[in-house]
């Protein structure tokens, strides 16, 4: 009885694991069966948002599900991640991870909430967004040259905004301050770049340490605030006008946010395939280029899960000794 009872707990035990397996192989092939969430770690508005936003209507389309964004802000987009992190594996959450999520905050917080690489499977890279330097137009720099001998001439008198302290805009600020030879302008941060942008329109802030979207670039082209230069290897496709800070003098001057699809740790590889394949697919698409390119985002193609894990660990080992090169303190 005893040995018939084994067996037949055995049999089970087998049934139930083929019912299991069956079931998830069922849910991957069926994938996406309902909405996909994007999590957002910054604000709504900002370059993550918009990038996320426009990526998502596109898988969307191609997978034939919605693709809802959901802002989850606070800690330098730590909050946002660690939630993504801790969510079910199941291709149902991704985190649209930038160089903050992934490359920066892990030299900058002394306690992180979540490992950038061990909780996370990267999908792909999808793009960047340089970095850029814009100042009110009553300013008297019309270039970085300019600029530079006015702060000189006037040290601490001038201040420039950010985001928000230990985001990568901010890095960028300081980075310049200390490339032109150690300027002393005043660090102002902002929750954010909405009201920094706002404040630089008005005058309230003389310069700000922005990224290139659309928004920046149009108050640019319509002279409410003027670009002196952008922090790319080359000049940006939308708007090659504007000349790099390279050009300008500043070799060391290049920072850009990246972007990339991750999902939290043991999603099934399969899901995880037909993300990136879609992915690729979208970004294949010339209409769809040009789309990002007029919201100011530069997109890249054909960078699945091992080169986009290469492109952030790069960049974590770029930014890490930045951090202590421009006096930032972990928090």
């Amino acid at each position: 009885m005893a040995t018939a009872a084994n067996a037949m707990a055995r049999l089970a035990m087998v049934v139930a694991t083929l019912v299991l397996t069956c079931t998830a192989t069922h849910a991957q092939d069926h994938y996406p069966s309902k909405p996909v969430r994007i999590v957002v770690s910054f604000a709504a508005g900002g370059p993550t948002d918009i990038v996320a936003r426009v990526m998502g209507a596109k898988m969307g389309d191609l997978l034939g599900q919605q693709f809802v964004v959901e802002n989850k802000a606070g800690a330098g987009g730590n909050t946002g991640a660690d939630m993504a992190a801790k969510s079910a594996p199941d291709g149902y959450t991704l985190l649209m991870a930038t160089v903050s999520t992934h490359a920066i905050n892990p030299g900058l917080y002394s306690k992180m909430p979540y490992d950038p690489v061990r909780d996370f499977t990267p999908v792909g890279q999808v793009g960047v967004t340089p970095t850029l330097l814009a100042v009110h137009p009553s300013l008297a720099a019309t270039d970085v040259a300019s600029l530079i001998a006015l702060v000189k001439a006037n040290p601490g008198h001038y201040a420039y905004g950010s985001s928000g302290v230990g985001s990568i805009l901010h890095l960028c600020g300081e980075q310049f301050k200390a490339g032109a030879g150690g300027l002393d302008i005043v660090h102002v941060p902002y929750k954010g770049i909405g009201q920094g942008v706002t404040d630089l329109i008005g005058g309230q802030i003389p310069m700000f340490s922005a990224n290139a979207t659309a928004q920046i670039l149009d108050l640019h082209r319509a002279g409410k605030v003027r670009i002196l230069s952008v922090n790319s290897q080359t000049r940006i496709r939308s708007a090659p006008d504007i000349p790099t800070s390279i050009e300008a003098g500043l070799p060391g001057m290049v920072a850009q946010t990246t972007f990339g699809i991750f999902a939290p740790a043991g999603t099934p590889k399969p899901i995880l395939e037909r993300i990136n394949a879609v992915t690729q697919e979208a970004m294949a698409d010339e209409a769809f280029q040009k789309e990002l390119l007029r919201v100011g985002f530069e997109p890249v193609r054909d960078v699945g899960p091992d080169k986009a894990a290469g492109v952030f660990q790069q960049e974590l080992v770029r930014w890490t000794p930045i951090l202590k090169t421009v006096s930032m303190k972990p928090q």
